[in-house]
């Protein structure tokens, strides 16, 4: 489980393409890869993936993650490139303070950037999504885009739009996204649960 509030950024050092999986070898920017353990999880732009390797080879300071090929068929794992900066968040500990909202690193659809918009140092982004993500989508809920706990501001029949504040811009990688970029989405886990209980009495 996770919060949605990214604890640091990443670039990703080595990556490995195989048939049906891609291993990527990461380097984070100031986490301490000392306090990871091997089958520790974490979320990379969302994604939640399992640490396989600690200071592989002799490469101090990094850590490795496999993404099978259901990640890769449902994420955008597949489209990241050697010295893409990727989003970082352990998993929570029990004790841990909940800032964000409940995001679970299993992501349910992939999104493209529509439209952005700047407004000083605050910038607003349109997402096309899914329909199987929309249903989910409510204005002033929460949704996880790349793995970042963010507001919805409005929502339509194709697409939401969020609003990152100068924090966000400086520590995630969406400000760096451009236009038609593939995105990470995970619509809030509670509409979902409501959902499926009240499906036998609708």
């Amino acid at each position: 489980m996770f919060t949605g509030l990214i604890e640091d950024i990443g670039t990703i050092a080595r990556l490995d393409r195989r048939s049906d999986a891609a291993i990527l070898t990461i380097t984070p920017g100031h986490m301490n890869v000392d306090e990871l353990s091997l089958g520790d999880s974490i979320a990379i732009d969302g994604v939640c993936l399992t640490v396989t390797d600690i200071g592989q080879s002799g490469r101090r300071g990094q850590f490795t993650v496999l993404a099978g090929g259901e990640t890769l068929r449902r994420t955008n794992v597949g489209d990241l490139k050697m010295r893409d900066r990727v989003n970082l968040e352990r998993a929570l500990r029990v004790g841990d303070r909940l800032g964000g909202h409940m995001v679970s690193g299993h992501i349910d659809a992939v999104g493209r950037i529509d439209r952005r918009r700047d407004f000083g140092s605050n910038i607003e982004f349109a997402i096309n999504s899914p329909a199987q993500v929309l249903r989910y989508v409510v204005e002033k809920g929460s949704i996880a885009v790349d793995g970042i706990s963010l507001t919805v501001n409005r929502v339509d029949e194709q697409s939401f739009s969020v609003a990152l504040i100068p924090h966000t811009v400086a520590k995630t990688t969406l400000a760096d996204k451009p236009i038609n970029a593939r995105v990470n989405l995970e619509a809030d886990p509670i509409g979902k649960y409501v959902e499926k209980l009240l499906g036998g009495y609708l």
